[in-house]
């Protein structure tokens, strides 16, 4: 088949415009954000942004599967559990450079996404999410099984990985930088394979399979290679959030932790890159917020939720596309 008979996404095209130029404004607040911190003269502000940054990064991944391929994976939080292990382990080795333990994170990932990917993707609707909650779980006991590492228990890192042998990454607002960095390139990365190609036709495949498998485009390899990319690039968040927290947990690929990041990309808004980016930074600091204010801050959140599902189905991003429609 030749490229014509791809679906040609040029009714949405108006629509990337403006939601890069929200995502530019998330960075360049981002960038600033720092400043905020020093003038208050709060630096843990910085390791709560740290945070935000690295699940925003992973929300915009499963926003990847569940927005554009319209895989409901309850079983994503395995791979922040991979990139925070792999820190762990090779770093208990004597490992501590960045970047091989994200290699060796990106790597464990594809291997587990195109095994459990291959098999879950042999089903559909709520079949796939529960087999996607069983291999997560899965994953979930085993990391609770390694006693080495403090299993359930959790397990305490003597220090922050080195980049290229320095101790830059010790300093907080260095770390920060860094994984914005690291957020930015993959929001471009994610970006371009939105924008290629690639994308339309996984696009065309959320839309109607049927139709696509008939003109030429089988939609088990597309979608599973959008498993595949999705989990290698939620272990970079989980690399991050090691060197964040200085600890790793097998809770951090709990199925709690795999609702919540659904919930970051519903709230931001499913199928926006920009939206999984605004849905973990709203999420997270609701989370802050409300927690200082009440320890019931969860009933007060879904409350939120319920909320802005009913007045905004398409989440903030919709909300932001409705007054600025007003406004034009």
């Amino acid at each position: 088949m030749t490229d014509a008979t791809a679906p040609t996404p040029r009714t949405a095209a108006p629509a990337v415009a403006p939601r890069v130029k929200v995502a530019m404004i998330l960075f360049a607040a981002f960038a600033l954000f720092p400043l905020l911190a020093f003038a208050l003269d709060d630096p843990f502000l910085i390791v709560i942004g740290t945070r935000i940054l690295a699940y925003a990064i992973a929300a915009m991944a499963l926003d990847l599967i569940l927005g554009y391929g319209a895989m409901v994976s309850f079983g994503h939080a395995a791979y922040l559990g991979f990139g925070t292990y792999a820190v762990a382990i090779l770093s208990s080795y004597g490992v501590t450079d960045i970047f091989a333990q994200t290699l060796f994170a990106v790597a464990i990932s594809a291997v587990f996404a195109f095994v459990t990917g291959a098999i879950s993707l042999r089903t559909k609707g709520v079949y796939f999410i529960m087999i996607t909650l069983a291999f997560g779980q899965m994953a979930f006991f085993f990391f609770i099984s390694l006693s080495a590492y403090g299993g359930d228990d959790g397990y305490g890192l003597s220090g922050r990985s080195t980049v290229l042998g320095s101790n830059m990454l010790e300093n907080d607002t260095t770390l920060y930088y860094a994984t914005l960095v690291a957020l930015i390139a993959l929001f471009v990365l994610c970006h371009r394979i939105v924008a290629s190609r690639f994308g339309r036709v996984l696009t065309g495949i959320r839309e109607n399979p049927t139709r696509m498998e008939s003109i030429g485009f089988p939609p088990f390899r597309y979608q599973l290679t959008a498993f595949v990319i999705s989990g290698c690039i939620t272990a970079v968040a989980g690399v991050l959030l090691a060197n964040q927290a200085q600890f790793v947990s097998p809770a951090f690929m709990s199925w709690h932790r795999s609702g919540e990041l659904i919930v970051m990309v519903v709230l931001g808004g499913i199928g926006t890159l920009s939206g999984a980016i605004g849905g973990a930074v709203a999420a997270l600091l609701l989370e802050e917020v409300l927690g200082m204010m009440t320890e019931h801050w969860r009933l007060w959140f879904g409350i939120f939720l319920v909320l802005m599902v009913l007045f905004s189905p398409r989440g903030l991003t919709g909300l932001f596309e409705q007054i600025r429609g007003r406004r034009e």
